[in-house]
């Protein structure tokens, strides 16, 4: 697939609310037609191949703010809503959501769930997961339903917030969503860590361990520590987000405690430090030949930062976020692929091939999981979608 709807050679349909989008829905399962699911089309790539599909249905004008209750935290929005937009609408009223995903201007709220897609944050905040608190979807047959928020209780008894979030579009086609939102931090500090990846491996342990409480801890490989013009080695970015003053101290405590296992460091401000994490949030997808999603251990975040340094000779471009071993890479070339599933899978961890060339994922196992699950996925997806109707090959 391309990087946008138009280059997709089938028919578009954007239902401009959600009794079109159910109409287009039903003729489809009436005429066994499948569709590829879409938002704004910043992850078509992701993932499998979808095949079979006869026409596109898009999200895109399902762009509504439905409710923003400012005193209770909660925003709710329609799924075709741009993230940016949503950020800018929440700014006003000093909040935002605290997620960071990958196409940041593009992404709607709809992809970002349904890839489960987020970043750095997830260390203070949690994943898309935990901060969804309610869905409206249309379903397979084009039925309207809802779970979660005011509803009582949810469809068929499933936790349909946990089971849409990464779903890639295969169960259900999301409408609408409610989040739980966060102040917006008015002070942030950066504090980045270079050197060997021994002296990383102990500050990083010695952190998790301390009082500190940076919002962000991420591990970044050789590669993309030179890309983002850190240094020519592996490095580790904390950020904070408090008052000024704690900022400082806390800080300070990190550099000292870094500089007594001999590593450099120094703190980074204002549209220097938000650079940075932009550019972490940014730097592994759009161009990348090549982008995976990875899982390790916590304990094994720095040592896989190192094996991927060895493995690609300084060329791969990986982060991991310390606290939960979630991560990214980007291969410049396949052959990385099967040795990098190995090491993680050795770690008690995945590796999901999300953005390759289609001739590569024709060769490969893209989600490469072999777990006792798979058999329980497959059973949910037949009771949501027993034609096969939405994005047919996305994820089986």
């Amino acid at each position: 697939m391309g990087d946008s709807i138009n280059d997709i050679p089938l028919p578009i349909c954007m239902p401009t609310n959600t009794a079109e989008l159910a109409e287009l829905v039903t003729i489809a399962s009436r005429d066994k037609s499948p569709l590829v699911v879409a938002g704004n089309s910043s992850k078509l790539d992701w993932g499998g191949v979808v095949s079979g599909a006869k026409s596109i249905a898009s999200t895109q004008k399902l762009d509504r703010l439905i409710a923003h209750a400012v005193g209770d935290l909660t925003v709710t929005v329609e799924a075709g809503m741009k993230f940016a937009q949503l950020q800018e609408t929440l700014a006003t009223a000093g909040q935002f959501l605290p997620l960071d995903p990958a196409y940041p201007d593009r992404a709607t709220i709809g992809g970002i769930i349904a890839t489960a897609d987020t970043g750095s944050l997830r260390h203070r905040y949690g994943g898309v997961r935990d901060l969804l608190l309610g869905i409206s979807f249309v379903r397979a047959d084009g039925k309207i339903a809802k779970a979660g928020g005011r509803v009582v209780k949810n469809v068929a008894g499933y936790d349909m917030m946990k089971l849409f979030t990464g779903s890639y579009g295969t169960l259900g086609i999301l409408t609408e969503v409610t989040f739980r939102v966060y102040p917006l931090p008015s002070n942030t500090g950066t504090v980045i860590l270079t050197g060997s990846i021994e002296r990383l491996a102990k500050v990083a342990k010695i952190l998790l361990a301390s009082t500190l409480t940076p919002i962000a801890i991420d591990v970044l490989s050789t590669a993309f520590s030179r890309h983002l013009e850190i240094s020519n080695t592996p490095s580790l970015v904390v950020k904070f987000a408090t008052i000024p003053a704690s900022i400082a101290e806390q800080s300070e405590q990190l550099l000292s405690i870094a500089k007594g296992l001999g590593l450099k460091g120094g703190s980074w401000q204002g549209e220097q430090a938000e650079r940075l994490w932009s550019g972490i949030q940014t730097g592994i997808w759009g161009d990348t030949p090549i982008g995976c999603k990875l899982g390790v251990r916590s304990t094994a975040a720095v040592e896989s930062i190192d094996w991927i340094d060895r493995s690609t000779e300084n060329n791969a471009k990986g982060v991991i976020h310390l606290s939960s071993g979630i991560g990214a890479c980007a291969l410049n070339d396949a052959k990385y692929i099967a040795p990098l599933r190995s090491h993680c899978e050795s770690s008690g961890g995945f590796l999901s091939v999300l953005q390759a060339p289609e001739d590569v994922k024709q060769k490969i196992d893209v989600w490469g999981y072999r777990g006792n699950a798979v058999p329980l996925m497959r059973e949910i997806k037949q009771q949501f979608d027993p034609l096969d109707l939405l994005n047919p090959g996305r994820c089986f």
